[in-house]
């Protein structure tokens, strides 16, 4: 899906019929508090946004998704840009920043690459989410046995370190294993870097 936000009712239209023609969803909207108010499907999307508008302008809005948690990926177009607001919105993490007029492959080129990054984020997202799902299946001792594994330390290590034994520890860890669904210890360290676990990198 993409959204179009733009005050000059003529560029949405044209950018829509555009859009349509190669078979991309659109949605416009002719203010930035508009689209705030509307209801978005949950589908890889992207945002073609003009940065000059009456009232929030495109950059406002990108700091405004970016407060909220949106990570909707943005595509900048402006009649008028200059440097130092090019500059911000790159910074900012815009996928594109282009100058009214461009060439239609030039905007259709970012979209497809603002499209590519949002579905991969939106698929990293669904992993860490069930890897936190799993993790938190854990019993407080699981926990801290996996906390400890991550970091190198050996069965015996661990177990002198928890004040058990390491038969113990092997039955913990083997636990941990199969409820984290991790083939290999390898598995097990990049488990626990998604999960933001210290020591696992």
């Amino acid at each position: 899906m993409v959204f179009v936000i733009d005050d000059d009712e003529s560029i949405r239209e044209a950018l829509k019929d555009l859009l349509e023609s190669v078979d991309l969803r659109v949605e416009t909207f002719a203010s930035a508090p508009e689209f705030l108010q509307s209801r978005h499907p949950d589908v890889p999307s992207c945002l073609i946004l003009d940065i000059r508008m009456p009232g929030l302008s495109g950059l406002d809005l990108q700091r405004d998704m970016a407060d909220a948690n949106i990570h909707t990926p943005i595509i900048f177009i402006t009649g008028h840009g200059d440097i130092p607001m090019t500059v911000r919105a790159m910074k900012a993490g815009a996928v594109e920043f282009l100058t009214k007029p461009f060439r239609d492959q030039d905007l259709l080129d970012a979209i497809r690459q603002a499209l590519d990054r949002d579905r991969v984020a939106r698929q990293e997202q669904a992993e860490t989410a069930k890897l936190r799902s799993l993790f938190d299946s854990l019993t407080p001792r699981e926990t801290e046995v996996f906390g400890l594994v991550v970091t190198g330390l050996l069965n015996k290590q661990i177990a002198l370190q928890l004040g058990t034994s390491e038969i113990t520890i092997k039955q913990h860890r083997h636990q941990v294993m199969r409820k984290m669904q991790a083939d290999s210890f390898a598995d097990l360290v990049r488990m626990a870097e998604k999960l933001g676990i210290p020591g696992a990198s």
